[in-house]
This record gives structure tokens, sequence and C-alpha cells, in this order.
């Protein structure tokens, strides 16, 4: 097997995200490969019922989660010593924003956490399930443990 030279790992910064970050650096230092990081900032349009479907997302919520992403981002980049020239923050659908970034910059593995829902979760999709299917590289999807 041929050694891993690009990992790009996908973060969401819910609670369970160190563990998918040490599995990543873990791996990055095992095969001596460059490290990257992606956010994606889930473009679904938050829509309140009372004014019926056709009101869009609010400009300034999403520029608010958008500076908040990137803070994160930039001290999770620091925290793992990767260089802003290896930190994607991208706005869309998460699973297609993933697998592009990757395709665009030759990343060999792809590390997601994955929650393993059931029923109604598992019916909408996940990230982890996703990138798996649409990836043409391999992706490893870290098992996260609901609490």
């Amino acid at each position: 097997m041929e050694s891993y030279k690009h990992i790009l790992l996908a973060v969401d910064f819910y609670e369970h995200n160190n563990t998918v970050v040490y599995r990543a650096q873990d791996l990055a230092n095992k095969y001596q490969a460059k490290l990257s990081i992606i956010h994606v900032v889930d473009n679904m349009p938050m829509i309140d019922a009372g004014y019926g479907a056709d009101i869009p997302f609010n400009f300034d919520l999403t520029t608010e989660l958008m500076a908040t992403a990137k803070k994160n981002l930039t001290k999770l980049g620091e925290k793992l010593m990767v260089s802003e020239d290896r930190q994607w923050l991208e706005m869309g659908s998460p699973k297609t924003e993933i697998v592009r970034v990757a395709n665009e910059n030759k990343v060999d593995l792809i590390i997601v956490g994955s929650h393993g829902r059931h029923g109604l979760a598992l019916l909408l999709g996940s990230t982890a399930n996703g990138v798996l299917h649409h990836a043409t590289c391999d992706v490893l999807a870290v098992r996260l443990q609901d609490n």
C-alpha cells in the first residue's frame, strides 16, 4: 500500500471534534503527510413559517456564521500547524464542497466524523456518508459517540 501524502480533515466544530482532529493529526504524523483542514457552512435556507417559503436565509446571520467559522478554523490551524493556504472555509453542501476541495488539491485521504445516526437522520443522509459515496480518494469516517 502506498502511504498517504495529503490528508484533508473535515471539521464541524461540535463537541466531539477533538476525536477526529487527533486521529487526523496522528495519521498525518505516521505517514509524514501534508495535513489540510476544511469547514463548510451549510447554506440550507432557514425559513420562518410565518412568512411563507419565499424568505431567504438572513445575510447578516450568514456573515456572522462565516466570521465565527473563520476564527475557529484559524485557531485549529494554528494548533495543528496547518498553514493558512491549506485551510478552506466554504459555503454550500458539506459533502459536495469537501469532495470538490479534495479533488482540486489532490487529497488522497479525507477524514470526517460520523455519528452513526439511525431513523430519520439516516434517511436524510449524513456528511460522512455523502463524502464516502462521492469521493475519488479514501475516506476515514471516525465514529463519534452520541451522548
